[in-house]
């Protein structure tokens, strides 16, 4: 399959669900991507305050976050750490395992990221990718993502306004990553796109700054297709099997 057939990109822009839904949708995708050779990008948002552990973080470790410990929990595809989902845009983007963008994922992170620099530098904000420097392999890492720094996040100063993760599923890459709109009083310690901005973005104008800058940097065809029913039934049976689960979520950080 040539790269000018998987370039025309399914777009999807999702209301407010709640966490297990979310993750779900995500896999559903993905077994798309691979299945028909297309890319998609979905824009999704949550239904509720909900935190959402790496794959392989301890579910028992999130009472030490005691902004966050009434929240609802679901468990990730992808590593990495705790990030509370609230007043934010988050986006998933799969892509077939043949196609370019997933043969040098380091690449599709970092321009998914320059992306979105680019939108921020255009309100007159400087924006810039991480470098940290090593981190002894003994050093504990924060319990929340977006406290920890990471090659590639989205900084504006020393705050983190954006960060994404990956994962290989179904024969295809799945990378899905989160831009904090607003600081959530779930987890107030971290600052938000409105605190370095001094204003408020809404939800729509930051799509729409933002896919033009996707199209033109990934070589991307928008094509507006929502989830089918056979879709929506699929996402429904993974969220009573898998991300509505209790062992799922409690356990998976346990090896089991």
């Amino acid at each position: 399959m040539t790269d000018d057939s998987t370039t025309r990109c399914r777009l999807l822009n999702d209301a407010p669900a709640p966490g297990p839904w979310n993750m779900a949708v995500d896999e559903v995708l993905a077994e798309w991507a691979a299945e028909n050779g297309r890319c998609a990008w979905r824009f999704y948002r949550w239904s509720e305050p909900t935190l959402s552990l790496g794959y392989f973080q301890e579910y028992h470790d999130r009472r030490d976050h005691e902004s966050s410990v009434e929240c609802a929990a679901v468990r990730r595809l992808s590593g990495g750490g705790a990030i509370l989902h609230d007043a934010e845009l988050t986006y998933g983007f799969v892509v077939p395992g043949g196609h370019r963008l997933a043969r040098e994922p380091r690449m599709l992170y970092e321009a998914v990221h320059n992306t979105l620099i680019d939108v921020l530098g255009g309100w007159g904000l400087t924006a810039e990718l991480s470098d940290p420097a090593p981190r002894p392999p003994d050093q504990t890492q924060p319990f929340l993502c977006f406290q920890r720094r990471s090659e590639g996040d989205v900084l504006v100063g020393d705050v983190k306004v954006a960060g994404s993760a990956q994962r290989r599923r179904h024969g295809a890459v799945l990378q899905h990553g989160s831009v904090l709109l607003v600081r959530s009083s779930s987890a107030p310690e971290l600052a938000s796109l409105e605190d370095v901005l001094g204003r408020s973005v809404p939800y729509d104008e930051l799509i729409d700054a933002w896919l033009p800058r996707l199209q033109d940097r990934l070589d991307l065809t928008w094509e507006r297709q929502p989830l089918g029913e056979d879709e929506r039934r699929r996402a429904a049976g993974l969220v009573e099997t898998l991300y509505g689960s209790d062992h799922w979520t409690e356990k998976r950080g346990r090896g089991t």
